[in-house]
């Protein structure tokens, strides 16, 4: 988030806070971020037949905020590469929070997923 987005946003975020809140924003750090190429057909369709064999359904794609620094950089470096980038958390676990934890078989089940994604076996 560069300095002038940081301002803007708290403007808008302390600017009239409903109901009386007391809204403060500080920012605590910044970075660039990371915006991937569109996904190809081959590499959708290889994710989309590795889910449906191990998951029994076909991928949800979702794209959000990266904030993984090393994504830039990799993205800068190979610019025309397609990234998978993936976690799991336990089901009714809270991300980074003190109830995040790994669900094993959903873990095992992806990983086999990404294996038959990279190896080229999902047909």
């Amino acid at each position: 988030m560069t300095d002038a987005a940081a301002r803007r946003l708290k403007e808008i975020l302390e600017a009239d806070p409903p109901y009386g809140a007391r809204v403060a924003f500080e920012r605590e750090q910044a970075s660039s971020g990371w915006c991937s190429a569109p996904v190809t057909p081959a590499l959708a369709a290889s994710i989309d037949r590795a889910s449906t064999k191990y998951f029994g359904r076909s991928a949800v794609l979702m794209g959000e905020g990266v904030s993984i620094p090393f994504m830039g950089m990799l993205g800068a470096k190979f610019p025309r590469s397609q990234f998978l980038v993936t976690g799991v958390l336990g089901p009714q676990s809270n991300a980074h929070g003190p109830n995040e934890f790994l669900h094993l078989p959903t873990a095992r089940r992806l990983t086999c997923a990404i294996a038959d994604v990279m190896a080229g076996q999902t047909a």
